[in-house]
């Protein structure tokens, strides 16, 4: 019984580790993902997957003792079907997201399984990755886009691109960069349009994304 009420040696190691994770999940979050996206239900994944595969990987690495050499390959199946099945079970994830995504899971597996390791090496090498991903951040300033289903078809054409563009910047509110026009469907009378625009500009971004069936549709 006493077992069983009782902590290993390794809780407080890992509570540590655990600690270490989510701060710097929250700070790579809240402070770079979200300044620039403002995409609440992605921080919402991306906090709970960090502190889910942490858990994951530390009970499967260090409480099955006896089969530790399966879990360390179980951990890397298990791993890549949890990118398998938010690939091809879900909507197509945009590759900036899927990029904060994989590197979300990777500190969480490397904090769970640095059992022995110096606290200020894993705090090192986590900060490391944060102030990676800070300097892509403020040296790539990338802009956003959005997919549009756009209705006015006499607009489309290259000659009138301007009156297209002062269009979607009134129906949108936003100030437009770059508009691309896609696949276009006659017997609807809509197009597809991608316009990249200014990221001062947030009022696009509450707009919903077209579902993976629809953009299949054109």
């Amino acid at each position: 019984m006493m077992d069983l009420l009782s902590f290993s040696p390794s809780f407080t190691q890992m509570l540590l580790r655990l600690l270490i994770s989510v701060i710097v999940t929250w700070f790579i979050t809240m402070r770079l993902y979200y300044k620039k996206s403002k995409r609440r239900d992605f921080c919402f994944t991306f906090m709970l997957i960090s502190i889910a595969i942490f858990f994951i990987v530390f009970f499967m690495i260090f409480v099955l003792e006896d089969m530790k050499g399966k879990t360390s390959m179980g951990i890397g199946i298990g791993l890549f079907g949890i990118f398998s099945i938010m690939r091809y079970r879900t909507d197509a994830m945009p590759v900036r997201e899927m990029t904060y995504l994989f590197i979300i899971i990777a500190l969480a597996v490397v904090n769970a399984i640095a059992e022995g390791v110096p606290i200020l090496e894993l705090l090192i090498t986590n900060l490391i990755v944060a102030v990676a991903v800070w300097l892509c951040e403020i040296n790539l300033k990338t802009k956003p886009s959005k997919l549009i289903q756009y209705d006015r078809m006499e607009l489309i054409t290259p000659e009138r691109r301007d009156e297209l563009k002062a269009d979607l910047e009134k129906r949108l509110g936003v100030k437009i960069i770059k508009i691309d026009v896609g696949a276009v469907d006659f017997i609807r009378d809509m197009a597809m349009v991608r316009i990249v625009y200014d990221g001062k500009d947030t009022v696009a971004n509450g707009m919903i994304k077209l579902s993976k069936g629809q953009l299949q549709e054109f």
